[in-house]
């Protein structure tokens, strides 16, 4: 019995229920923090607000900096080159993934110590290289912006970080072991490193951006690489053997007692930010979008008028939607304005002397007896 009465109640608020999130398509998603009156658009791209892939370019210096031989000798600077060239998708505000190819070249110097040394006198290399990676990059700038800074800004400070695959190749000359010579037979030292799985690198940085329009941003950007081989750098074959001092032959891998030759890339590069839209993902602050919109609202000129047209019969409710503007002063009035008749006989309750019971006008609305 109860579950019946309880059911017979709920059937009328099923019915005339209605649910705020209906939509009248499946290409249509709704806003579940508004009413069903919300404005519903297309999940699609049409819908985007912001541009969020990239295409970068760039150049600069290279030079071998934390190896066996290096770039830096003899206060002297051996300049080398690297360029690159990147797909760049935003994922947030604050954070991208880069698909990066980076091609270099860099020259680099040292000696042997003793007699070694003075026989080869200062050895040269060059390494040339082709790398992909995968990179991430954080944009500090969004992410640690203060929130009472209403400015807009232009200036954005990235962080770098990755990993990928290198090949190689290397040359090294001196004056003794790796030189040419027929007498005796004698060549420069040159290592080839394929492009695989076997050559893993890892790269990470930094870089400063300037937005100078909503298609082009310039970059300047520096990059620490680690190849993790003692090859990289052209000083020989990184075998047991070649660590050996008692193993003849020149030992240029000992130099440095690191097993990973790294290097260092300053660079300046431009990106051509792809889209439609007005701004691009990374250059989005969402809390200078909320001042914004906030400043918007506080600043807005608008003032509350309450019945517009007036309230001609004065019965309180306004002639917008008044449903009876010429109701008798002194009469009580529903919500649309019109007089209240509880009885329903005709006779408005200001004017019926029974109003609980009908009666005809003739009468007052009281019953004849």
């Amino acid at each position: 019995m109860k579950l019946g009465l309880l059911l017979l109640a709920a059937l009328p608020i099923t019915a005339y229920a209605q649910d705020s999130t209906t939509v009248n398509s499946s290409t249509e998603y709704p806003n579940t923090f508004s009413s069903g009156s919300a404005n519903v658009k297309p999940f699609d791209n049409k819908s985007r607000r912001f541009n969020d892939w990239s295409i970068s370019v760039g150049g600069g210096a290279a030079f071998m900096a934390h190896s066996d031989l290096r770039s830096f000798y003899d206060k002297k600077v051996n300049w080398g080159y690297n360029a690159y060239v990147s797909i760049d998708k935003q994922i947030t505000h604050a954070f991208g993934l880069s698909l990066i190819y980076q091609r270099g070249e860099t020259k680099q110097k040292a000696q042997l110590e003793g007699v070694a040394g003075a026989l080869a006198g200062v050895g040269t290399a060059t390494t040339k290289f082709d790398q992909v990676a995968l990179m991430g990059d954080v944009n500090f700038s969004n992410l640690l912006r203060r929130v009472d800074n209403h400015s807009p800004y232009r200036w954005a400070f990235h962080g770098y970080a990755g990993i990928g695959f290198q090949g190689y190749n290397t040359s090294l000359h001196d004056g003794n072991e790796y030189r040419w010579s027929n007498t005796p037979k004698r060549v420069p030292l040159f290592i080839k490193q394929n492009l695989d799985i076997n050559s893993l690198f890892y790269q990470f940085g930094a870089g400063l951006k300037y937005n100078v329009s909503r298609l082009i941003d310039i970059e300047a950007r520096t990059m620490y690489i680690i190849s993790g081989d003692d090859e990289f750098d052209g000083g020989g074959w990184a075998g047991p053997n070649d660590y050996d001092p008692a193993v003849p032959g020149s030992k240029y891998n000992m130099i440095s007692d690191s097993r990973s030759d790294n290097a260092w890339t300053v660079t300046l590069g431009v990106s051509f930010k792809l889209g439609k839209n007005l701004s691009h993902l990374a250059w989005h602050d969402p809390l200078q979008e909320a001042y914004y919109r906030t400043s918007v609202l506080e600043n807005a000129s608008t003032e509350l008028v309450v019945c517009e047209k007036g309230d001609a019969d004065n019965d309180g409710v306004c002639d917008d939607w008044d449903r009876q503007l010429d109701t008798p002063a002194g009469a009580r009035v529903d919500g649309a304005g019109v007089a209240l008749d509880m009885d329903l006989d005709g006779v408005i309750d200001l004017y019926d002397k029974c109003v609980t019971v009908p009666g005809p006008v003739e009468n007052n609305g009281c019953p004849t007896k």
